[in-house]
């Protein structure tokens, strides 16, 4: 088996923002793909040290990856704190753009795949929305457990997100000025202020418009055409990324070519994978990672709707 190779990378920004990114490859030829986390994360949900996770299985398959933490993120500088004052609008329009060129830099004028998972999705649609010059240049999507609005009513969706993501979270972050989630437990990594703010509002069954600058990326979609997307959603994700809310992110998303998989025993895979081992389960480079490659390699009919 060819060695998978790794390097470290700090790209700066020009508001004195500097962004991390792991590149892991064993072909420094092959297409490039782009990994970016959602909320209270950073990029480790996609590798292990050890090799594990969908960045070393793309690797493995012949793809140059790039796995990004956001800003404040991971080994992004520098760290979230009560003076941050950045949130969604710079990752849509500073980040994923600066990312994405980064990588044609180095690659050369090439399409780019671009991967994503929970509120990483929302953010790589919004920005190719929001630019349809990129859109021109994302060769496809493949999205984990993505959703923008929530519209499921169950205890989990009263627990995790009336309670403690709307109401315990905003307590917290008026005390201290932002969500050390890390810290409390709440997740991989912290938010700013003004991204959980954000996310929080575009969360609700309201329209997808930016509280910047009032961008509306739903009327957007009604005249950019995504590329290709394939959205994944998990049996056992009763409100981070339920199938109907993964489904109404698709339908919102405007007219492109999709595929909703479903990723459960009764639909013929391996487990009823959660939010999160979707993409860390031991199973998932056995299961519906292959699906994934299909996706990648255009051969889109291969990939049957099952939802």
């Amino acid at each position: 088996m060819t060695a998978t190779n790794q390097r470290d990378w700090q790209l700066p920004l020009d508001d004195g923002e500097t962004l991390y990114i792991r590149r892991i490859w064993q072909d420094a030829a092959g297409p490039p793909v782009l990994l970016i986390h959602g909320v209270m994360a950073n990029g480790r949900i996609f590798y292990t040290d050890s090799g594990k996770g969908l960045a070393h299985f793309l690797a493995a398959a012949g793809y140059d990856v790039f796995v990004a933490d956001l800003r404040g993120r991971g080994r992004s500088s520098p760290k979230i704190c009560a003076a941050s004052r950045h949130g969604q609008t710079e990752i849509i329009c500073r980040d994923l753009p600066a990312l994405h060129a980064a990588i044609r830099g180095l690659k050369g004028e090439v399409a780019v795949h671009w991967m994503a998972h929970s509120w990483g999705g929302v953010h790589m649609s919004s920005c190719l929305l929001r630019h349809p010059r990129l859109a021109s240049q994302v060769a496809s999507l493949v999205y984990f457990g993505s959703k923008r609005s929530i519209g499921v009513r169950n205890w989990r969706k009263f627990l995790e997100v009336d309670l403690v993501w709307n109401v315990l979270a905003r307590w917290i972050i008026r005390a201290t000025g932002y969500l050390p989630a890390r810290r409390i437990g709440l997740g991989a990594d912290d938010e700013t202020e003004k991204s959980h703010r954000q996310s929080k509002c575009w969360a609700k069954l309201r329209p997808w418009v930016d509280s910047d600058d009032g961008f509306d990326y739903g009327a957007a979609a009604r005249h950019v055409s995504l590329p290709p997307t394939l959205y994944f959603a998990a049996r056992k994700d009763p409100c981070r990324g339920h199938a109907d809310d993964v489904r109404r992110f698709r339908d919102e998303s405007g007219p492109h070519l999709s595929r909703l998989r479903l990723l459960g025993r009764a639909v013929g895979h391996w487990h009823d994978y959660d939010h999160v081992s979707l993409l860390t389960h031991p199973d998932a480079p056995a299961d519906h990672f292959p699906l994934v490659l299909e996706w990648l390699a255009g051969r889109h009919d291969l990939v049957i709707e099952n939802y």
